[in-house]
């Protein structure tokens, strides 16, 4: 058993940068502690406010992802119809969703946390609630992570900016195997495409 432990850890220290649909927010440390209790009792942490239409938006991507490939001018019909019925969803709602917050960033991700660049520092020891949808095949990774590092760097207008690293402390099993499989997926795309240039 302990054999295995060097390159299970191996696999989860594979990192690759690319951009992905990425929110955080601060939140409490008794509301992490609420979370990791009820975590621990088998409740998984997507039962969280606000999660539901997260996960209903990503299968609906991700299902049109798959159709896309067997007939491409269906699945542009349905992605119409599906930007639709969201405009319309959105007008009747003025409530902020947590889609108001997701932007398209550059993440240095593994399967043990991740890095990401923001305008305003964060303390060390912070607990983050991190949304990331996997791209290109939609898939959403709800969990929490705590603020490791916070470096201040100058970002490419001149502005300063800070390089976020935070370790997961809350995160399912099957959302770390699909973070790694993303990862292993993207390096072999990379590589597949510096052989094509060479």
């Amino acid at each position: 058993m302990s054999a295995q432990k060097p390159g299970k850890e191996r696999r989860k220290a594979v990192r690759i940068t690319g951009r992905n649909l990425f929110s955080y927010s601060p939140i409490t440390k008794e509301k992490y502690e609420e979370i990791a209790q009820d975590f621990a009792k088998g409740m998984p942490p997507y039962n969280q406010e606000g999660l539901i239409d997260v996960q209903m938006f990503v299968n609906a991507q991700s299902a049109l992802a798959r159709l896309r490939e067997k007939d491409n001018d269906l699945a542009d019909f349905l992605q119409h119809l599906d930007a639709k019925i969201n405009l319309i969803l959105a007008k009747m709602d003025e409530g902020k969703t947590l889609f108001d917050d997701l932007v398209l960033q550059e993440l240095n991700m593994s399967g043990e946390g991740l890095g990401f660049m923001v305008d305003e520092p964060l303390e060390p020891e912070t607990i983050l609630e991190l949304h990331i949808i996997l791209l290109p095949d939609y898939s959403y990774i709800y969990c929490l992570g705590e603020v490791v590092d916070c470096l201040e760097k100058t970002g490419q207008d001149g502005k300063t900016v800070f390089r976020i690293s935070c370790k997961f402390v809350l995160i399912m099993d099957n959302d770390r195997e699909n973070l790694i499989q993303h990862n292993f997926c993207q390096q072999r795309l990379a590589l597949r495409n510096r052989k094509r240039k060479d």
